[in-house]
């Protein structure tokens, strides 16, 4: 997986406002994440579509099925159709509440919308709850700079992890002159940044005994790319950027264990910037979770009011929220979590 994917650019014409675009990830029937829904602001209406925009739109579209309403932009629609979208049919669309697991499925849902995934974990088999806390457990040690060779014998624990670390590696075509074939080895070549990202993309991974993991997987890796990315619009240095990677991929680890975030926080010596960002909205972090969050919601005019206190342009925010989504189906892709074969 390419955990660095080279920036996008989208520009936009300087005579008329950059529409606002979002985005939904829709579940298939299984809970695995699917498709992509897009919803254009309010300004389609006056903005020129830059060719850019609408390219790199079709790109997205080549990695994932992606869909458009019926009611959309007329020139939006044309252009996202003339490029592979496809329009949603609205009787395929169900919106899935908390118990989407227990309830019956109308025949003709394909897609499953809904924050169903935020709901409260279900419980599971014991083998698959420590694989989740042996994650846990070497995002601590990795947070914490220990020694390599602690985290390589907490690592052989768990055979599935050190198997999908080799496969990472190897992927990455670190290994082009010669394969690795060691943990030790993959350890240092993939390096202590990449690791961490690495480890905050496991503990999201599928798990067997829990439905809500690929969907959990998608959200959280989206919040995290788009929030460095933002935190890079933004001016802000290279430590910063990756505390805000760190602020949006820990954002919902209470959801993922089912406990209070205050009491996973605790063993982790995050700054106190990321953690008053994650428990208070505090800082520019915060406010930075909070546009991402709100963004999640699939209402595109709602960002226009805080994107002007953050001093963010539309096509800026669109740019960062495009590439966090192609960085998150890499992540599926990878993980074995998306439902798009």
């Amino acid at each position: 997986m390419d955990l660095l994917p080279p920036t996008i650019s989208i520009p936009m014409t300087c005579s008329s406002p950059a529409p606002l675009l979002v985005f939904r990830v829709l579940a298939d029937r299984r809970g695995l994440p699917s498709g992509l829904l897009i919803e254009a602001g309010a300004a389609m209406g006056e903005a020129h579509l830059a060719s850019a925009l609408v390219d790199d739109l079709g790109a997205l579209c080549r990695d994932f099925p992606c869909l458009y309403r019926p009611g959309a932009d007329p020139r939006l629609a044309a252009a996202l159709a003339g490029h592979g979208w496809s329009a949603l049919a609205e009787r395929t669309l169900f919106r899935a509440g908390e118990r989407f697991t227990s309830m019956p499925l109308p025949p003709e849902a394909r897609w499953i919308d809904g924050d169903w995934c935020l709901g409260a974990p279900a419980k599971v088999l014991a083998s698959q709850a420590a694989s989740r806390t042996l994650a846990l457990q070497l995002v601590q040690l990795v947070a914490a700079d220990a020694d390599t060779h602690e985290i390589e014998a907490l690592l052989r624990l768990d055979p599935t992890m050190s198997y999908q670390l080799l496969r990472l590696v190897n992927s990455l075509g670190m290994g082009a002159v010669r394969r690795i074939t060691s943990f030790g080895q993959a350890l240092l070549i993939l390096g202590r940044q990449q690791l961490r990202r690495w480890l905050n993309l496991m503990l999201f991974a599928a798990q067997k005994g829990d439905i809500r993991s690929p969907m959990l997987l998608a959200r959280v890796a989206v919040r995290a790319r788009a929030l460095e990315l933002l935190a890079r619009t933004r001016g802000l240095d290279k430590l910063t950027q990756e505390q805000a990677f760190m602020t949006g991929m820990f954002s919902l680890l209470g959801i993922l264990f089912g406990l209070p975030l205050a009491s996973l926080l605790a063993p982790l010596s995050i700054s106190e910037a990321v953690q008053g960002a994650l428990l208070h909205h505090d800082g520019e972090l915060g406010a930075l979770l909070a546009l991402v969050e709100l963004a999640e919601q699939g209402e595109p005019d709602a960002l226009a009011p805080p994107l002007a206190a953050l001093q963010i342009a539309a096509d800026d925010f669109n740019s960062a929220n495009l590439e966090a989504h192609r960085w998150m189906l890499a992540a599926l892709r990878d993980s074995g979590a998306s439902g798009h074969g």
